[in-house]
Formats: C-alpha cells, sequence, structure tokens
C-alpha cells in the first residue's frame, strides 16, 4: 500500500501562482494568474469561494499569507502596489494599504514568548470595553462592521512581514500597524521568516553578481530591540491597532452617511431641480413663493408647475423620503461618528500616557508631542460631526415646515380638504419657510449650485463632499458669545486644551486632517524601530541561471522554517549546477551572537525506494533523484519531490525524510568568509538518504511543487505547468483499490471540467453541475462559533 493517502485531484482552467494552507482548518488558499483568489477545502478539494481580480485592489497577485489564528489572509498586489487583508469566512475585503514598491514575499508569524508582564497585559487589554459603548453596527453592512472589528484578533503579539522587490521590508503588528522598516537589505526579496521570539529576521534575497547573474544569499537581521521590548512592542501596537480600526470604522460611518445624502440629492433633482429649471416666468421662483406664503396667491405659471410637477402626492413623498434621509444622517452622527471619536480619543489618551513612561516607551519612538497634535485632531472632528448635528437639525426643522405650507397650498388649490392639524402656521413656522426659501432659491452667485442649478442643496450636503473647496454655506456666528469671549481673551485664544473647529470646512476634510496627523503620530516608531535592526549575518550561497518566466518565484527554493521550540531558523535548499543529486540545510539561531555546530550539511538523494529485506536490496535498481521542491513539514520532517535521474527522469516520488538523521552528521563545516558556498560545496558534511516506507510514486504526473502544513497533516502536489493538482493526507496509507478509484473519479471529473470550460461555459458551470460542491459551500457559510467549534473537534 502507498504511503499517504490522495483526498483530491483537479484540473485547473489557470495556472497557479502561490498556495498556502490554513494554518487552523483543512483549507488551501490558491492565487492564480488571472489575479483570482480561490479558497479550497480538503475534501475533494472542493471549492468554498473565489475572489475575482478587480480595479480597486489590483490584478497580480504576487504573494499569499495566513493569519495565526486562520480567520484572515493577506495577499499583496504587484499591479497598484497594494496589501489587501481578506475575511476567510465571507471572502470580504477587510483593509486595504499602499506599499511604495510591489511585494515579492510575506510571511506572517504568532509570537510564542512568554512573561508576566505580557500576561496582565493579556487580562486587562478589554478594559476599553468598561468605559466605553460597544460600537454599533452599521446600516446595510452589518457583518461587515463586526468583520471589521474582527481585524484586532487575538491580543497575542502577531507580525505580517512583507519583502519588497526595492530591497527592504516592513513589519506590520495585527497585519494593520507598521512598526518597522528595515532598508539595509540588498537585493530583491524572495523569502522571509522572522522568529518566534523575535529575536532574528531571515530574508533570503537575489542579488546580481559581478558577472550579472541572480545570486542567492542568506541575510540574519538582528531585531533584538523587539525581543528586549516584548511587553511595550505588545502594547504600543495593540493600542496602535484598535486606532486603525476605529479609522475604519469611521470611514465607513461615514461612507453610509453619504449614501444617505445622495438618496436626498436624487429626490431633489428629480423633482425640485426639474421644477425650478423648466419655470420660464421673469420673476425669481423665491419671490413667487414668498408672494404664495404672504398673500396666498400666485401665479398661474407657478400653480401649473407645482400641480403638474410636483403634484400633491409627489411632495408628500418628497417630504416623507427627505425627513427620513435626514434622519438617517442625524443617527449615524450621534451612535457612529461620535461613539467611535470617544473611542478614538481613549486610545490616543492612552497612547499618550505610554509616552510619558519614557523609561520604558521612549526607545521604540512613541512621541507624546505627536500623539497631542493627534488628541486635537480628533477633538477637531468630533466638533466638525456636532456642528454638522445642529446644522441638520435647523435644516429639518426648515424643511418639514416649507413642506407641510406647501402641502396645504396644494390642496387649498386642488379645493380639497385640509385637515386642521396642518392648517395652523405660527409666526415661528412663517419664519421657517422664509429661511428655507433664502437658502434653497437663490440665484446669488456665491449660492449658485455647481452645476448650474438655481436650486440649492448644499447646507448638510456641503459637509459630506470629499473636497477641499470651503463650505458653500458655512454656519452663521454672528452674535456668538463663547467666539467672541475666545477672541477678546489672549489666553484662551492659544489654548492647547481647546480643539479648533475649521468652520470653513466639511467633515470630509477634516477627517482626512485627522487621519493625516494620525497617521504622522504612528509613523515615527516604525522608523525608530527600523534602525535599530542591524545585519548579522551575510551568507552568499549559489549562483543560479535567469529563472525561467513559467516558474512563479514564490516556488523556487530556497525555503526557511523557524524551529520555535530549539530557537533555529532552517534554510533548505538546491544547487542544481553544482551538485543536482543534493539536498542542502543551512542551520542559524535565532540569537545572532549563538553558535551552531554543523551550520551546514547535505542529504544525498541516491537510493532506491523500493521496500524490500536486506538479503535482496543488492538486487534492486539503485535510483538517482534530484529534488524539485522541499518544504518543511514541522521540526523534524521535510517533505520532497523527487525526480528520478535522466536514465528514468519520468518518475516522480513525494517522499518524507526524517531530519534526526540528517542533525546527527558530526563532521563539521568551516565556511571560508570570502568564498559563495557553491565554491567550496566539496567540503560540505553530506548524509544518506533515510526513507522507510515514507514515500510515493506520483504516477500520471508531472509533479514539481509541494505545499505542506504538518499541524492538520496534509500536502498538495502541483504539476510542473501549474494547472494540475493533487491533495493527500499525510498521516494514512492510501487503500490501492480507494485509491484507482478515487483517481479515476476525479479524472471523470476533470475530464468533464476540461470539456465543459472548452465550449465556454467557464467555471461556474462545472460547479452548477457539481451538487456536493454547492453542500460543501453552504457547510462553510456557518456561524463562526460554529466553524470554531468544528475545528476543535477535528484537533481533538
Amino acid at each position: 500500500m502507498p504511503a499517504f493517502r490522495q483526498v483530491g485531484e483537479k484540473q485547473l482552467p489557470n495556472p497557479v501562482l502561490c498556495m498556502a494552507w490554513s494554518p487552523k482548518r483543512d483549507l488551501i488558499a490558491l492565487a492564480n494568474t488571472t489575479g483570482e483568489l480561490l479558497l479550497h477545502r480538503l475534501a475533494s478539494f472542493q471549492r468554498v469561494w473565489s475572489l475575482p481580480p478587480s480595479e480597486y485592489t489590483g490584478k497580480e497577485i504576487t504573494a499569499l499569507a495566513w493569519r495565526p489564528d486562520g480567520k484572515i489572509l493577506a495577499f499583496s498586489l504587484g499591479d497598484t502596489k497594494q496589501v489587501v487583508l481578506c475575511g476567510v469566512e465571507k471572502a470580504e475585503i477587510l483593509h486595504v494599504f499602499p506599499m511604495q514598491s510591489p511585494v515579492t514575499c510575506m510571511h506572517w508569524m504568532e509570537v510564542v514568548e512568554e512573561s508576566s508582564a505580557l500576561s496582565a497585559f493579556y487580562n486587562s487589554e478589554d478594559e476599553s470595553k468598561l468605559f466605553l459603548p460597544k460600537l454599533p453596527t452599521l446600516p446595510k453592512s452589518e457583518e461587515k462592521s463586526d468583520e471589521i472589528m474582527n481585524l484586532l484578533g487575538e491580543v497575542r503579539l502577531n507580525i505580517l512581514v512583507l519583502g519588497v522587490d526595492a530591497g527592504f521590508v516592513e513589519l506590520y503588528a495585527y497585519g494593520m500597524y507598521k512598526i518597522a522598516t528595515l532598508t539595509g537589505v540588498s537585493g530583491t526579496c524572495r523569502s522571509l521568516s522572522l522568529s518566534s521570539d523575535l529575536r532574528s529576521l531571515s530574508v533570503i534575497t537575489e542579488v546580481r553578481s559581478a558577472d550579472n547573474n541572480p545570486e542567492i544569499c542568506y541575510i540574519q537581521l538582528d531585531t533584538g530591540l523587539l525581543s528586549d521590548c516584548l511587553p511595550e512592542v505588545t502594547r504600543m501596537a495593540r493600542k496602535f491597532t484598535h486606532i486603525s480600526t476605529l479609522l475604519q470604522y469611521l470611514h465607513l460611518s461615514l461612507t453610509c452617511m453619504c449614501e444617505a445624502w445622495e438618496d436626498i440629492l436624487m429626490q431633489m433633482d428629480l423633482r425640485l431641480t426639474k421644477f425650478v429649471q423648466e419655470k420660464n416666468t421673469s420673476t425669481q421662483v423665491q419671490d413667487e413663493f414668498l408672494e404664495l406664503l404672504l398673500w396666498g396667491q400666485s401665479s398661474p405659471e407657478l400653480q401649473a408647475l407645482l400641480m403638474n410637477q410636483l403634484t400633491v402626492k409627489g411632495l408628500k413623498k418628497l417630504g416623507q423620503s427627505i425627513e427620513s434621509s435626514y434622519s438617517s444622517i442625524q443617527k449615524l452622527v450621534i451612535s457612529h461618528l461620535q461613539s467611535g471619536s470617544e473611542a478614538l480619543l481613549y486610545h490616543l489618551s492612552e497612547v499618550k500616557g505610554m509616552s510619558r513612561w519614557k523609561q520604558k516607551f521612549e526607545p521604540l519612538g512613541l512621541d507624546s508631542v505627536a500623539i497631542e497634535g493627534a488628541i486635537t485632531a480628533v477633538g477637531s472632528f468630533s466638533l466638525k460631526a456636532n456642528e454638522l448635528l445642529q446644522v441638520i437639525d435647523k435644516s429639518m426643522k426648515n424643511f418639514k415646515a416649507f413642506f407641510r405650507w406647501l402641502y396645504v397650498a396644494m390642496l387649498r388649490m386642488c379645493e380639497e380638504h385640509v385637515p386642521p392639524e396642518l392648517n395652523k402656521m405660527t409666526q415661528k413656522d412663517i419664519a421657517f419657510v422664509a429661511d428655507f426659501l433664502s437658502e434653497h432659491f437663490s440665484e446669488n452667485e456665491e449660492l449658485f449650485d455647481r452645476k448650474g442649478k438655481y436650486f440649492n442643496v448644499e447646507r448638510v450636503g456641503q459637509y459630506l463632499k470629499d473636497e477641499d473647496e470651503d463650505l458653500v454655506s458655512p454656519p452663521n456666528t454672528k452674535g456668538n458669545q463663547w467666539l467672541k469671549f475666545l477672541q477678546e481673551s489672549t489666553h484662551l485664544k492659544e489654548s492647547p486644551l481647546l480643539f479648533p473647529s475649521y468652520p470653513q470646512k466639511s467633515l470630509h476634510f477634516v477627517k482626512r486632517m485627522m487621519e493625516n496627523v494620525i497617521e504622522q503620530c504612528l509613523q515615527k516608531p516604525a522608523e525608530v524601530i527600523g534602525k535599530s535592526v542591524k545585519p548579522a549575518v551575510f551568507l552568499p550561497l549559489y549562483t543560479v541561471p535567469e529563472s525561467s518566466e513559467n516558474t512563479p518565484r514564490l516556488f523556487e527554493l530556497p525555503s526557511l522554517w523557524n524551529d520555535k521550540k530549539a530557537k533555529m531558523h532552517y534554510v533548505l535548499f538546491c544547487m542544481p549546477e553544482i551538485s543536482p543529486c543534493k539536498l542542502y540545510l543551512l542551520r542559524r539561531g535565532t540569537d545572532p551572537n549563538r553558535h551552531i555546530p554543523n551550520s551546514v550539511m547535505s542529504i544525498d538523494l541516491s537510493h532506491h525506494l523500493d521496500n524490500t529485506d536486506d538479503d535482496n536490496a543488492a538486487a534492486q535498481p539503485n535510483y538517482v533523484y534530484s529534488c524539485l521542491d522541499a518544504r518543511f513539514y514541522d521540526d523534524e520532517m521535510l517533505t520532497v519531490v523527487l525526480q528520478g535521474s535522466e536514465e528514468d527522469n519520468r518518475r516522480r516520488v513525494l517522499a518524507q525524510i526524517p531530519l534526526a538523521s540528517t542533525l546527527s552528521c558530526e563532521t563539521e563545516f568551516n565556511w571560508e568568509p570570502n568564498l559563495r558556498l557553491d565554491q567550496q560545496s566539496s567540503a560540505i558534511p553530506c548524509q544518506g538518504l533515510v526513507l522507510g516506507n515514507q514515500w510515493r510514486e506520483l504516477e500520471s504526473m508531472k509533479a514539481q511543487f509541494v505545499a505542506v502544513n504538518g499541524i492538520r497533516k496534509v500536502a498538495c502536489v502541483l504539476s510542473a505547468n501549474l494547472r494540475h493538482i493533487r491533495v493527500f493526507e499525510m498521516d494514512v496509507e492510501d487503500e490501492d483499490d480507494e485509491g484507482a478509484e478515487s483517481q479515476n473519479a476525479s479524472a471523470d471529473q476533470d475530464g468533464l471540467e476540461m470539456t465543459m470550460t472548452s465550449q465556454g461555459q467557464g467555471e461556474e458551470s462545472v460547479e452548477a453541475e457539481d451538487e456536493p460542491g454547492e453542500r460543501e459551500e453552504a457547510a462553510f457559510q456557518k456561524p463562526e462559533e460554529h466553524l470554531e467549534s468544528e475545528e476543535a473537534l477535528e484537533l481533538s
């Protein structure tokens, strides 16, 4: 019986660029050449969802990484130079941030170090919930706002490491907040691994050598400041992640307000604006309305327009629609903008307190002056939101009075019965109607609408326009005793305790200003921590011929691994130009100053793979293999894809290689400092290949690459053409009959898929036929708690 059980096989319509197993679930993420992101389930390799490329994010996925809790997937885009965080539950884009250059590789790690200071912080992290009300969910996108809050994830620090082709590396705490920019990296980053104790960062780079060939190098960067200040880094990063999440929440709230305002504009444009434009008399609309208000008489033209354009029923509907939209905006300001601003002030005030503790936080670059500036900016935003509330309140009174009055006037024109409750008109109501007419029906140049309309609806909408121009109708502050007192006071005018109000600017303008100030405030720690990181080791490994365009760089060796228990970095690579039948292993301690014996060793891949007794071993052919791909399955095991030697190069093998036999090598390798590793490869100690029965021949497949997850005990093998995939469970043996059946079934399914694709019906047609796939997808759309309980059962 062959080792490992095949559980799925598929021919994909588009070549795969990168693939990554979820750390917590039996799910694998794939990115293909069209820019599509796919999520597949282990069982029969059923597709759970797909995220198509978009103009907004980009179409050229360059790297993938899972958050350690498996709830968020990060991917980078080369064409738009952006990094996107996507919710795994519903394939929703939760957060996008720009990069200076395209990202070439990424790694998302979780810190495992414990300390009493951290334990106390973990227990007290939710203190804000005692003082702040829970943020209400957003209308029309309740799931989205809940997902935004899920961006925070677990309290334990995790860091998204991004390698860029311009030779620098950026570290994002919780995938949201940049805590370090590392510039001392030469060449283009190929792969990364930040140690779980935060002591060092391993980077594989590609540097142009003197003869213009790409040279693969290993760099170890000393990130000691992060590990030495781990409790402080965790506190600071967690606070800034709260702040980033709240900024996202405020942005979504403002978007909802703009949508509510657009509803009003649509109604206004259809009715009132058209009504004003079609008027063909020489007198102004405003004058005619005033005449109707004062004397109860209207011109025949006004009467005809009112009765034909607006109509009694249309006017009533328009009034209700405008009132509803204003109420929606008002509720959003009170419940979302104000509560979000309060939470922002709370967290920024805590960060300000942290910055005053200079002994702990000054080495990390927390600047109390910059944080005070951010607090002031949030205060200004709160003031502007409050100002909008007052404008809405006044506008609603005017609108209600105007529509009620006009409704009654039109009923009289129709000679219909006027309800007695509507017939009462106080002096205050008349003043409200006069205000409405003076504000909204004007041909004065300063109130002339930008689209050439004589109907001006800018009073509330001007606050929601994302433009740099001043407000068309700023609030009237004449006679405001408080402002007069401030202007006359020499001491209070420049007081840091008073927030500036920017009376001429819109809410959008003040929000953008607040975001810029907070972003500047968050940048300094990244610069300070980045400068503290120093290169500790630089090892040139080998040169390679120009990579073929068909092979994605993310699949190419070297492969990096961090052994958390032994506190080691491992680098796994081949040198096909020097010794094609060997696999090399480089070891470095996560502490750059720690000496590691047997730092470089190799594995000889010449071996016969047949299960025979020792007596018959001599009779078996001795195969010579070269390594196509190799990944760390876990701390003790390697997963490799081997190819037969030239005489038998069609034979492909998936195998597990235990590390223990390799690490038992006692011969020490002395590295010549002025030479590349491939120039001294003959001196590298070598161990024979030990496989036992942990291998399986991959028949009818030109296998080339592999992705593995030792926690979930799964592997995914990809063919050289990047379209043919096989999925295996690694801890069970395959029944021959079952294996044949599953292969036949999958071959039939692939044949159906290829046929239907060639007919132009696409992948959706295939999935429409595939009822089990639909059931799998439906099963995935469960509440998160249910999914987590499922995972707990699987893990147990």
